[in-house]
This record gives structure tokens, sequence and C-alpha cells, in this order.
């Protein structure tokens, strides 16, 4: 089934892409979510127009996205975390953290925009990845040490 996203949708696509998923995802989660239409004609049709009256916003939208990543580039973090004596974490820590390490920074950062690989459960060197656009993302190198 052809849908067309209204939203970012992680692991799919970005919000105005048409893509092929399955029916039952498709009418059982995207649609009545309203994440996703069905791509019609008549759907493409209005979806051509606007992105053809959106194009210099997104430009605009991208352009900003590229200028944080740039002042992201040389950031690195060190996030303090309570551990035990061993070196492990207690819970783990995650993008909530890093956003908030980032924002004494002062770089705003939506913590939905940053994805970690793998759980941080240990003291160590890690790396986080910020989606700013579907086209710019910025690997953020963070170091969790005891507190």
């Amino acid at each position: 089934m052809k849908i067309i996203l209204k939203e970012d949708v992680r692991g799919l696509g970005y919000k105005d892409d048409v893509v092929e998923v399955k029916n039952g995802y498709g009418r059982n989660y995207l649609i009545p979510t309203a994440k996703a239409v069905i791509a019609t004609p008549s759907a493409l049709k209005v979806l051509a127009e606007n992105q053809r009256q959106r194009a210099h916003k997104l430009a605009k939208i991208k352009a900003d996205a590229e200028a944080l990543a740039a002042q992201l580039q040389g950031v690195e973090l060190t996030i303090g975390a309570k551990t035990s004596s061993t070196g492990t974490v207690f819970g783990s820590v995650n993008a909530i953290q890093i956003a908030e390490a980032l924002e004494k920074l002062g770089h705003n950062v939506d913590r939905k925009l940053i994805a970690i690989k793998e759980p941080v459960k240990e003291v160590g060197k890690y790396t986080a990845t910020v989606n700013l656009h579907k086209e710019v993302s910025v690997e953020i190198p963070f170091e969790v040490v005891a507190e």
C-alpha cells in the first residue's frame, strides 16, 4: 500500500514522503493515528502543489539546520551519572540528559532529534547522533563519568 506521511516516522520516512508499507501497518496504525494518508492520485497532486509552494521555506529550514550543525560540530559532552563501584550506571544515560547538557552549552536541541545507538549503562565514551533535518545530522561524542 502506498501512503503519504504527514509527519516524520522513525525508521520509515519523513513528512511528505511517499512510501510503501504493508496493508495492516498502514490501515491499523498510520492512518488512524493521522501519521499518514493513502496516496490517491488526487492526494499526490495536492502534495506536489504544497511542496512547490513550500520549497523556499524548506530551503530556509535546511539552512538553519546546517548552521546549527556547524555550531555542534566540535562539541564534546561530559555527563555525570550515579554509578556503582564497578562503573555500572544506575539506570542509563539517555537523550534527555544529552539535550540538557547541550542546553547548558547554549545549544537548544529537541531531545526527540537525538538518537543513541546502544544503551549507555557503563562509564565510558559514546556517540550520539542528532538528526536536525532529513539531510543534516551531526555526531556528538560524549563521555559518561561517575559523580
